[in-house]
């Protein structure tokens, strides 16, 4: 399985590909998608579309998992974010990939068991996760996509974007995933 991972921005978004495999979990791609700051807003959308439609060509995901903007002190950033997760989301249901969302405290818990853990604490955990090396190598908001990816990987396709009740529903529909 190929899971497609976005964390949606208006200036930069992060994006990774990860494939899964039984247990095993490797980085194929990421990186961020840098956008002008000079351009309209419905002209960044185009640009992280067809950033996204290129990803998805070359990578063909079975799934696309994108971070939800949940919070936020201004109505306009909110907006914007909304748009942003709204082109990623449009960018995979047009070449018929599901597409799942989960909130940043998801993304965090699945990945470091601390739904409130900073940037930086992802980025270190999903180094380690998939024996990355140097942490700080990688952006910030890539880590971040990689983190949204690696959620829906321990989440499973059978339940997208739902959760466990306990672990010992984990561990019955994922055997292969304990030690």
């Amino acid at each position: 399985m190929i899971i497609l991972g976005v964390d949606p921005g208006s200036h930069i978004s992060g994006f990774a590909v990860v494939r899964c495999e039984g247990a095993s979990e490797v980085l194929l791609d990421a990186g961020i998608i840098r956008v002008s700051t000079k351009s309209t807003h419905q002209l960044r959308l185009k640009q992280i579309y067809d950033a996204l439609t290129g990803l998805i060509a070359s990578h063909r995901p079975d799934y696309c998992a994108v971070e939800m903007p949940v919070y936020g002190n201004n109505p306009q950033s909110m907006l914007k974010l909304g748009r942003v997760q709204a082109t990623a989301m449009l960018a995979a249901l047009n070449r018929e990939i599901p597409v799942v969302e989960y909130s940043p405290k998801q993304v965090k818990k699945s990945v470091t068991g601390n739904g409130n853990a900073s940037k930086e604490q992802v980025r270190y955990m999903i180094a380690s996760i998939l024996s990355l090396g140097d942490a700080n190598a990688l952006p910030l908001d890539a880590s971040d996509a990689v983190a949204v990816a690696l959620c829906h990987a321990h989440r499973g396709p059978e339940t997208p974007g739902g959760s466990y009740r306990d672990w010992a529903d984990f561990v019955k529909d994922n055997p292969e995933r304990t030690r």
